[in-house]
């Protein structure tokens, strides 16, 4: 009897760092999608997932994906920053500006 396929999901964290690394962001925006949908409180792959659809500019879910992040951490700095460019690149600057300014307030680069 064969075991049904269990996803190792940090085996498929550390792959799609690895696609994110070498370039190739849309390739790690494909493995980490079932691996967040799997673990959807995961901060680190929610994170990772946003810089994948940022690097490929697939800027609706980038968005989508920094929303859930900041939900899930919402002293999270970084994704603050993330979020608001990812707005200005979508040419919604009054609504980067809101997260533009919460980084500010929480020290963030």
């Amino acid at each position: 009897m064969t075991q049904p396929f269990e996803l190792d999901l940090h085996s498929e964290f550390l792959r799609a760092d690895l696609y994110l690394n070498m370039g190739q962001p849309a390739e790690a925006a494909r493995i980490l999608g079932p691996l967040v949908d799997a673990e959807p409180r995961n901060e680190a792959a929610q994170e990772l997932l946003a810089r994948a659809y940022y690097g490929s500019a697939q800027l609706g879910p980038a968005e989508e994906a920094l929303r859930r992040l900041v939900e899930l951490a919402p002293s999270n700095g970084w994704a603050r920053r993330a979020l608001a460019r990812t707005l200005e690149r979508q040419s919604r600057p009054a609504e980067a500006g809101v997260h533009h300014r919460v980084a500010d307030a929480l020290g963030a680069a």
